[in-house]
């Protein structure tokens, strides 16, 4: 940076949601309980699952860390924007937005993860009963796991050591409730083209791999089910699957729309929209999509 004749931002301003101080009151009042809503939902699901014997499978034992992904995901994006709310000027340390970064891809990559790690453990349910309990043993499940939490830190790694390497020049005001990856971007003063190519790839890849991976199980699991001659099983079974399919169409259909939406005037309001939906709105959602619609679920609550 000596030599160039350019300041060094150290803080960055978070434009937030809205400017106006009374809709900005009520907002707060908002998400906070929304936030408050999804530590109990996502933490009463833990809990549920860790007591309850009779929840003792894959399936449970998957949705209990996609649980605490979610808390921890809502807990990355939530305190900024509540804080840019009470604030006039909320401002974040450039060391403070990419440790934000971080977390935030570490979550989110593993909120890819670990649905597909899903998918594919009821595929083996529905497509391969007899040999449910060999295929889906104790370790392979923890292991599917571990990979989620893996691929988390190495996609959030890719990204965050991107912004390290990068130059920000000012000006230093960020369109947004939280230090995203796009409006930080367009702030840099660096060439950023080879950058952009590499966390597309990074990114892509995942959301691609992921997909493939739901798509498949869920297309052999209707085929399946459609075999099926028992109501009661097809019943059951489309039960299950409906939810899994309702939660991983909002997530996914969130995430990919910021790279299809056309970038206009209005793609900035837009990406706020749908990121206030992944990141805020889904993790309050998914204890009631996942937990609270599941008869078994239901069942070890009463209990």
């Amino acid at each position: 940076m000596a030599g160039r004749n350019h300041s060094t931002i150290t803080e960055f301003i978070l434009l937030g949601l809205t400017g106006d101080a009374t809709l900005r009151a009520v907002l707060f009042v908002t998400f906070l309980g929304i936030y408050m809503v999804t530590l109990l939902g996502n933490l009463s699901s833990i809990m549920l699952i860790r007591v309850s014997s009779k929840l003792y499978t894959p399936m449970y034992f998957f949705l209990s860390h996609l649980a605490a992904v979610d808390i921890g995901y809502s807990s990355c994006v939530t305190p900024a924007m509540l804080g840019g709310f009470l604030a006039d000027l909320y401002t974040m340390p450039l060391a403070d937005c990419v440790i934000q970064v971080f977390y935030i891809v570490t979550f989110g990559t593993a909120e890819c993860f670990l649905p597909a790690a899903m998918a594919y453990d009821r595929y083996i349910a529905v497509c391969s009963p007899l040999l449910y309990s060999v295929k889906m043993s104790d370790k392979f499940c923890i292991l599917l796991v571990v990979v989620s939490y893996i691929g988390g830190f190495v996609n959030a790694w890719t990204f965050t050591s991107c912004l390290l390497n990068i130059n920000f020049c000012g000006p230093n005001q960020i369109n947004h409730f939280f230090c995203d990856l796009s409006p930080l971007l367009k702030l840099s003063c660096s060439d950023i083209s080879g950058i952009k190519i590499s966390l597309s790839v990074s990114s892509g890849s995942i959301i691609v791999f992921t997909m493939l991976v739901i798509v498949i199980s869920y297309a052999y699991i209707v085929l399946e089910i459609l075999r099926m001659n028992s109501k009661e099983g097809k019943h059951k079974a489309f039960s299950i699957f409906t939810s899994h399919l309702t939660a991983v169409t909002l997530y996914y259909g969130a995430i990919t729309s910021i790279d299809v939406v056309p970038k206009s005037r209005y793609s900035i309001e837009q990406d706020k929209v749908v990121s206030v939906l992944y990141s805020i709105m889904i993790p309050m959602l998914n204890p009631l999509i996942y937990s609270l619609m599941n008869k078994n679920v239901q069942e070890a609550l009463k209990r």
